[in-house]
C-alpha cells in the first residue's frame, strides 16, 4: 500500500510539472502559490462555508460511534458498531471536504494534522466537542497563518501553506515523541 501511494504521487506529481512546465508565464506564479496553499485567490467564501457546515452537520451524528472506534475496533464491533461501515462513510466525508478546501485554497498542510491533536490534547477525546471545536481551531489557526504569511515579508505575499508547514512540522514532531514507545 505504501508503495502504491509512492508511486501514484509520483505520477501525479509529473503531471503537476508537466503542467506547470507548458502554462504560461502569466499563470505560472498563481499556480505555483496554489500549490503552496494560498488564500488570495480564493473567490467567494460561501462555497467552502456551506461544505463546511454540511461535512460538520453529517458528521456530528456519527459522534457516539467515533467514540466507541477510538477505544477499538473489536471493542466497538462488540458495541454494536458497524465499524467497517462508519470507517467507509467517514472516510467519504473527509475526503468530500478535503477536496472542497483544496479546490477552494490549494493544499494546506498540516492544518488538518496538528489542530485534531492539540484540541484532543485541551478538550479530550469526546468527538461531540472534538469535531465542531477542532473546526473552530483550524479555521482559527488558518486565519492567523495567513495574516502572518501576508505580513511577515510585507509587501511580499508568501504561500499560507509554506506558513503552516514550517509551524507544523516541528509541533506535529512533537506529537509524536509524546506517543508512548
Amino acid at each position: 500500500m505504501l508503495l502504491t501511494g509512492v508511486i501514484v504521487a509520483a505520477g501525479c506529481g509529473a503531471l503537476v510539472a508537466l503542467m506547470l512546465s507548458i502554462a504560461p508565464d502569466t499563470k505560472l506564479r498563481g499556480m505555483l502559490f496554489w500549490l503552496m496553499g494560498d488564500l488570495a485567490q480564493a473567490g467567494s467564501s460561501w462555497p467552502p462555508l456551506l461544505a463546511l457546515a454540511a461535512a460538520l452537520t453529517l458528521a456530528m451524528p456519527f459522534a457516539r460511534e467515533l467514540n466507541l472506534l477510538a477505544r477499538g475496533m473489536m471493542q466497538a464491533q462488540a458495541l454494536g458498531v458497524a465499524v467497517n461501515r462508519l470507517r467507509y462513510a467517514i472516510f467519504l466525508l473527509a475526503s468530500l471536504a478535503t477536496a472542497a478546501s483544496v479546490t477552494t485554497a490549494g493544499s494546506i498542510g498540516f492544518v488538518g494534522l496538528v489542530v485534531p491533536h492539540l484540541v484532543r490534547l485541551a478538550t479530550g477525546n469526546d468527538q461531540r466537542l472534538l469535531l465542531p471545536a477542532s473546526v473552530l481551531a483550524g479555521g482559527s489557526m488558518l486565519v492567523l497563518a495567513d495574516t502572518l504569511a501576508r505580513t511577515v515579508i510585507a509587501p511580499q505575499q508568501l504561500p499560507v501553506g509554506v506558513l503552516t508547514a514550517l509551524i507544523g512540522v516541528p509541533v506535529f514532531l512533537f506529537l509524536l515523541s509524546r506517543q508512548p514507545k
